[in-house]
């Protein structure tokens, strides 16, 4: 990276957010993503996640700074980065390469409808009704019939987040693996899940999809009364991540590990 990068500040609605805009801006200028060097959102994992899929393609360098409530993708924002300090960070920063998943999702109604998922895929039962789902791998039945409120499908990067939640396992960054993680399985009722190379490509069949309606969601996109949903690591598509050297998204990764809380 140059010594003094383009930066495209991009920030979330919340007023702390508002405000480090205004002040970087007035500190390092302001650029448009796609002239930019680097892309910096302001906010919480949220607001990442957007700037990942809005500005994904782009194939810019990012690093975000938390000014919203999670920020486990984010750097620690510093008042003093108003004041110069901020191309001193960036110059010493760790990249951290991710590869999101590539959803497909059949309807009811025949429509098909693809997205990127950098967290995780997720299938949820829309009714109180249990989903009855079949999965295949590599296009060879594995499990007959699932029996649960959901299923999903985790990245490293988005296995800490809701795939954890899920009791789901934390992956290394770099393992090339993907989590397959049930949400309160009836059926195998001792099935936990199962960790898949990466370049597995996991398809869900929804059994009887009228009665037992279900939906898929790609970290925000949430496709209603899926049939069929196919799910595989992008082949063409990666983010770099750019992390304090101090607080490098592999460190955090290895403490969610270890805490207790």
């Amino acid at each position: 990276m140059t010594a003094n990068p383009r930066i495209a500040f991009l920030a979330s609605q919340t007023a702390d957010a508002q405000a480090a805009l205004a002040a970087l801006s007035r500190a390092h200028g302001q650029h448009q993503p796609e002239d930019a060097d680097v892309l910096c959102p302001l906010g919480g994992d949220g607001f990442m996640l957007q700037t990942l899929h809005r500005h994904g393609a782009l194939g810019k360098p990012v690093y975000g700074m938390k000014l919203g409530s999670v920020g486990f993708l984010m750097n620690h924002y510093r008042a003093e980065d108003a004041d110069g300090s901020l191309f001193e960070r960036l110059a010493a920063t760790e990249p951290a390469v991710l590869k999101p998943l590539e959803m497909l999702a059949q309807t009811e109604s025949g429509a098909s409808v693809g997205s990127l998922a950098y967290n995780e895929v997720s299938l949820l039962r829309q009714t109180r009704q249990a989903a009855h789902l079949r999965i295949d791998l590599n296009g060879q039945p594995r499990l007959e019939e699932l029996v649960c409120d959901g299923v999903l499908v985790a990245t490293p990067a988005g296995s800490t987040a809701y795939n954890f939640s899920a009791h789901g396992p934390i992956l290394p960054l770099g393992a090339n693996v993907v989590a397959l993680t049930p949400i309160a399985a009836f059926r195998p009722r001792r099935w936990r899940g199962a960790v898949l190379k990466a370049e597995t490509e996991i398809r869900f069949h929804v059994v009887d999809p009228y009665k037992r309606p279900v939906s898929a969601t790609a970290d925000s996109h949430e496709v209603r009364d899926v049939v069929e949903v196919m799910i595989r690591e992008s082949r063409d598509r990666t983010v770099t991540l750019l992390f304090d050297p101090e607080h490098n998204l592999e460190e955090r990764m290895l403490a969610e590990q270890f805490t207790s809380g």
